[in-house]
């Protein structure tokens, strides 16, 4: 999981050196922690936040097929 989701932010943003994903897990599942920089957030992002929804979508698809349960977090 944590590999497709910084696959997806590296291809967007302008710097991908500076994409970091970090994983927590937690009793619900799996939190994703992107964080990249500043000037790349809005790209992240989106307009009205389509990007991170569609990040979201194609994560939560590939946790249904593991059997587990993942989030996304922009930080």
């Amino acid at each position: 999981m944590k590999e497709l989701v910084e696959f997806i932010a590296k291809s967007i943003v302008t710097m991908p050196d500076a994409v970091v994903v970090s994983e927590e897990t937690n009793s619900d599942g799996t939190i994703l922690k992107l964080q990249v920089a500043p000037e790349d957030r809005g790209r992240v992002i989106g307009k009205q936040g389509k990007v991170a929804q569609a990040m979201r979508t194609l994560l939560r698809i590939a946790a249904i097929r593991e059997g587990v349960r993942v989030q996304l977090e922009i930080v």
